[in-house]
């Protein structure tokens, strides 16, 4: 039997996804065109790479590696190409070697399949395989986006389509909006919510519930998208940043109102403020890039929760991307991590909390429960070991970013774990 067998009696997006995966004995992922999860393979004991693992959890490719797709050229060669196109691996952020292959419908780019290579190259005749079958996935995908749609009101379909950038001006879009009578903002900011595992989905019913108990704030509308809610945060036309102001009251909100445990499985993230419906989807992205990098440093109570307060924490995928696909490792941090190893000392710790305090002896000591004089020693003892330099600011910022990566990301610290190893032979 010819590999495409009964693809075309299939007409569930989902068993599309398994039958291809079983064809291929690959793991398969369908995005749609804005690079969000639509189904994966469920069926089988296929391997995962982190960045599908991240994909299947969050139901969006990671914005880092969109970007990193970009640079490649990747991207660009999806809207010019018909053929699979073999991504060479980034094996430095999870993502191994695999096949991707734009699917259309009606000429229009309206998804992708992903096939995860690995070790083990697709054959000529498997590349055919998924080129002829691309016809039929695109009217799979198609009409599945538009039976979702069909569940949405007309209202939330607007706000879909702005997010989705799926309009043609926006003179038009107001004026179907004033038909329906469905108000749009004048000032706006995007605040998305969402879990940090799907596990705890009813907690986000409960989001739901705390917002909509609460009139005083004016938030538009809400969409609810897989494991996150949408919020469109409306503000008065006349006061700069004041949709901003409405949207941290709503976080303020959960704040008061969740539980401890619960605002622990909570991701949340700010998109800027904006005037142009235009600018609803770039909003939107922002808070998400706020979502993934707060879940990647793997603190959900701590770190700003707008993507304009984000400050150096919105650098540190990069750096980490960059460091680990150059193999670099901070040799002063090394050598304070192994007298901490040899004495049971705690330099390194000492040093973040102290850079964190802008240098404050006293606010240092208080956070680390020491008194300043042995403060003061610990301090003597990192300038005697390294080559570190205090008064030098730049080499100050260098090092808090790099204590930021070791302590909030466990593959960038498992890096100097094995660095350990081989430098000090």
């Amino acid at each position: 039997m010819s590999l495409l067998g009964r693809v075309f009696e299939i007409y569930d997006i989902h068993e599309m996804a398994d039958y291809i995966s079983n064809v291929l004995n690959k793991s398969v992922i369908i995005e749609n065109k804005n690079f969000e999860l639509i189904a994966y393979s469920s069926s089988g004991d296929y391997e995962y790479d982190t960045t599908q693992q991240k994909t299947i959890l969050s139901k969006k490719c990671p914005s880092f590696i969109i970007e990193r797709l970009e640079k490649e050229g990747v991207v660009q060669q999806l809207e010019s190409k018909n053929d699979p196109i073999r991504v060479q691996p980034m094996e430095e952020v999870g993502f191994y070697q695999r096949v991707v292959i734009r699917v259309k419908y009606n000429e229009r780019t309206v998804g992708y399949i992903w096939v995860l290579e690995s070790n083990i190259l697709l054959k000529e005749a498997e590349l055919e395989f998924l080129t002829s079958i691309t016809s039929h996935v695109g009217t799979l995908i198609y009409d599945f986006t538009t039976r979702n749609l069909r569940k949405e009101s007309r209202e939330h379909r607007l706000f879909w389509q702005l997010i989705n950038h799926e309009y043609v001006n926006e003179k038009q879009i107001r004026q179907e909006a004033n038909l329906a009578s469905i108000r749009l903002p004048e000032r706006f900011t995007i605040f998305v919510v969402s879990i940090t595992n799907q596990a705890h989905v009813e907690v986000l019913e409960k989001v739901k519930k705390v917002i909509d108990n609460v009139k005083a704030i004016p938030s538009s509308s809400y969409l609810e998208k897989d494991s996150k809610v949408i919020f469109i945060v409306s503000g008065a036309s006349h006061i700069k940043d004041d949709a901003i102001s409405q949207a941290k009251q709503l976080v303020q909100l959960l704040d008061e109102k969740m539980t401890d445990g619960e605002r622990k499985q909570l991701l949340l993230g700010i998109g800027h403020e904006y005037l142009h419906l235009a600018e609803m989807r770039k909003s939107f992205l922002q808070a998400l890039e706020v979502i993934e990098t707060v879940s990647a440093i793997n603190d959900t109570t701590t770190l700003p929760v707008e993507y304009g307060k984000l400050g150096m924490y919105r650098y540190l995928l990069t750096l980490y991307e960059k460091n680990s696909s150059e193999g670099f490792i901070n040799q002063d941090l090394l050598k304070l991590m192994k007298k901490d190893d040899e004495n049971k000392t705690k330099l390194l710790e000492t040093l973040k909390v102290y850079l964190t305090n802008h240098l404050k002896l006293k606010k240092t000591a208080q956070e680390l429960f020491i008194h300043p004089n042995t403060l003061n020693y610990r301090i003597k003892q990192i300038l005697e070991s390294t080559d570190i330099d205090l008064e030098d600011f730049n080499m100050n910022s260098h090092l808090y970013t790099e204590l930021l990566l070791l302590y909030n990301v466990p593959e960038y610290y498992y890096r100097y774990r094995e660095a350990l190893q081989y430098y000090f032979k």
